[in-house]
């Protein structure tokens, strides 16, 4: 409920006290209101909401339409505001108080009572009269409201509104209930003082549930007014005790925008041969997602359930061949492949590397300390200290090149966190250097360096790859031409894997003898293999158990998730304008385009259509700047011109692999931030839905009248 006036830029209530009066409950009346008070934005309002939540000062009405007594100040039946020269009433209004008499003080303090008396006086004169199921309505309009806010603040409805977890009575929910009532919501109070409560908590998780399929019902209802869409999955998470998979939609809107949005979660638990089937038909029969419609896939997955996730992405391309498997835009290339490999010694490094993440990120103190460490270990050489810091100020332990990184900055991360654990100033808390005890362990296990070396030289081969591919329109045509030499260079290194371990082995134990850490077998498997561990070298068991198995799932994957239908996809992104510019002696080739036949409002003319699109961007004009992005040709004026060019460049925005615009990808940002900042007990999938998709534009009525449609039984109950 507002306090002051609706009319823009009024200054009622600042220096010169209005009585308020309510928006009328009548449709037409009320839609006259909004438009002499030149809201636009409340033309569309419902009636009761206006009536709710808006009023309009005094200072607005002929003084002929407003009758004043002892007691109160109503208006006249369909009263109407017409004045609205603000500038000289407001002047006018000074000047006659710039001499302001005895007699006209007492006036004025007698009309700031009569003000005071007339708002719960009007209020109750113009409530209108609700039948019982429209009273009903209302009340649940009401619950909705508070739901949605808590919902899009992130602040979880059954948490205790004053660190007294006591149930529902104490929680979030219902002292914003409490405070309505105090406001006048007199359906509420109505409400409580029947039913000593105004919602019970199966009440609220009902109310949450609704809310939970109106927002998807609203995402997928616009993902298919965009025809085609990719598929997106991240790491499973446990939300109450169970693995839950987030899943992720990428599309390109009808004003040609890329998107991505959380459509929600898919329970991950269950029998794992059905587990796969079992998930795409919830996405289709319970979610309503086309799937035939689906034409890119892309899954950030890591350690137990990677090969889980495989058998998902291999049961959809089976069922749908156009859903080409590909890169995630969210994860870098190499974090991708390492997050899939099984050996040991490489699921030491990024569970490490996680944790680095997590400690350093608490305080800026700790970035402090370890910078320190890094200037004390590049004494002679500022430059690359300088740089080592900046990389470690964002993060480091997510990018392209982690690995490298990470064994630059080693021995000063060691030297930093042992500083921390030691703890001899006394500045950090016992659970810090807890933690910092924990990495410190797993930094100076021989398994972890050797692990690490390993895959610093591994993904060498693939990093200024995987730059490219999520780098802008012509940096990506580059690497899809580059695949073929990378993929040489890494079975080049599989050839000759013996020359190549025994070099690894070496940094690996030269690092090892400056940290003092002894080259030795992994703990566990010396557990497991105590009988052998007497004929077993390190160098021959981390040959084969970890050189070996990085260099192939390396290679397995790279040829997975870059098969030719994804690299003919990525080769079109040579029709962006300043990629033609850029390479104008060359026309681009029809047979990577024709991957779309099937997809375009007329193959017939995409011949001739794509020469004509070529010779008009080969050629630019002094001065000139064409477009060098997705974004920007999408939003050229002239690109509805070219109807099979344009239903290409959306299909091209579709897929995974490709980078979004800052403004365009925020649905994962807000997942992350849901998941770090909410604590476990009020994880919730429905509350998510609806917070990381707060903008979806909800409709209090539909959503009351969908849950008097649901849950019928409660309302005969009330």
């Amino acid at each position: 409920m507002q306090n002051h006036c609706a009319v823009p830029n009024c200054p009622s209530g600042k220096s010169d006290p209005q009585p308020l009066f309510r928006f009328p409950n009548d449709a037409e009346r009320s839609k006259k209101w909004a438009e002499k008070c030149q809201r636009q934005d409340l033309i569309d309002r419902s009636p009761e909401h206006l009536y709710r939540y808006y009023r309009v000062c005094g200072k607005h009405f002929e003084t002929s339409l407003i009758d004043s007594d002892a007691q109160s100040t109503v208006l006249k039946d369909d009263s109407i505001p017409t004045a609205f020269d603000m500038s000289s009433q407001h002047q006018n209004g000074q000047a006659k108080r710039t001499k302001p008499t005895t007699k006209d003080n007492e006036m004025e303090s007698k009309g700031r009572k009569k003000m005071k008396k007339s708002q719960a006086a009007t209020a109750k004169e113009d409530i209108p009269t609700l039948s019982e199921e429209e009273e009903y309505k209302e009340y649940l309009k009401s619950l909705f409201e508070v739901l949605l806010l808590l919902g899009e603040q992130s602040i979880p409805p059954m948490g205790p509104a004053n660190n007294k977890d006591q149930g529902l009575g104490s929680s979030s929910f219902q002292a914003l209930l409490d405070n309505r009532i105090m406001c006048g919501d007199e359906v509420l109070k109505k409400r409580y003082n029947d039913n000593k409560e105004c919602c019970s908590t199966e009440q609220l998780n009902q109310l949450i549930e609704v809310c939970e399929k109106f927002v998807r019902s609203k995402l997928v209802e616009e993902i298919k007014q965009s025809s085609f869409f990719s598929l997106l999955t991240g790491d499973p998470v446990k939300i109450s005790g169970e693995w839950q998979l987030p899943v992720f939609v990428r599309y390109v809107d009808e004003s040609n925008f890329q998107r991505e949005r959380f459509v929600g979660f898919l329970n991950f638990e269950g029998d794992r041969d059905i587990l796969a089937e079992k998930l795409l038909s919830e996405m289709t029969d319970k979610w309503g997602l086309d799937m035939e419609k689906c034409r890119g896939q892309a899954h950030s997955c890591s350690g137990t359930h990677f090969n889980q996730i495989k058998i998902l992405a291999a049961k959809l391309m089976e069922m749908h061949p156009r859903a080409v498997l590909t890169l995630s835009s969210s994860q870098s290339l190499n974090m991708s492949l390492a997050s899939g490999m099984a050996p040991s010694g490489v699921q030491l490094v990024m569970f490490t590397f996680k944790k680095i993440e997590s400690f350093f990120g608490q305080s800026a103190l700790l970035q402090l300390e370890l910078e320190n460490a890094i200037s004390i270990f590049y004494p002679d050489n500022e430059e690359k200290a300088n740089e080592l810091k900046e990389i470690c100020r964002t993060g480091w332990t997510r990018r392209n090149d982690a690995f490298e990184v990470a064994v630059d900055i080693l021995e000063a991360l060691l030297l930093c966190i042992d500083s921390v654990h030691d703890n001899e100033d006394m500045k950090w808390s016992d659970q810090v250097s807890q933690n910092a005890l924990e990495i410190s362990k797993a930094l100076t296990d021989f398994e972890f360096v050797m692990a690490l070396v390993v895959l610093k030289n591994v993904m060498t081969l693939t990093q200024a790859f995987g730059k490219n591919i999520q780098g802008n329109a012509t940096e990506t045509h580059l690497a899809a031409a580059s695949l073929k030499a990378v993929l040489h260079s890494l079975k080049e290194v599989s050839d000759n894997i013996d020359v190549y371990h025994e070099f690894w082995n070496d940094e690996a134990l030269t690092i090892a003898a400056t940290m003092e850490i002894s080259a030795k077998l992994p703990r566990s498997f010396l557990r497991k293999h105590q009988a052998e561990c007497g004929s077993m070298r390190p160098e021959s068991y981390y040959k084969e158990h970890l050189s070996v198995p990085v260099v192939n799932h390396t290679i397995r994957e790279m040829n997975r998730l870059f098969c030719e239908d994804h690299l003919k996809l990525l080769r079109c992104l040579s029709l962006i304008p300043a990629v033609i510019e850029q390479h104008k002696s060359t026309e681009p080739e029809e047979v990577n385009v024709q991957a779309f036949n099937n997809d375009i409002p007329n193959a017939g003319t995409l011949s001739a259509e794509l020469h004509c699109w070529w010779v008009k961007w080969n050629k630019k004009g002094k001065g000139e700047t064409f477009p060098s992005s997705l974004h920007e040709t999408l939003q050229l004026a002239d690109v509805k011109f070219f109807p099979n060019m344009l239903a290409v460049f959306r299909l091209i925005g579709v897929l995974p692999a490709l980078a979004l615009e800052d403004n365009c990808n925020v649905a994962y940002k807000r997942f992350t931030m849901y998941m770090e900042s909410t604590p476990d007990r009020f994880k919730s999938k429905s509350l998510a839905l609806l917070n990381i998709n707060y903008d979806v534009r909800f409709d209090l009525d539909s959503l009351a009248d969908t849950y008097m449609k649901t849950y019928p039984e409660v309302q005969q109950e009330s």
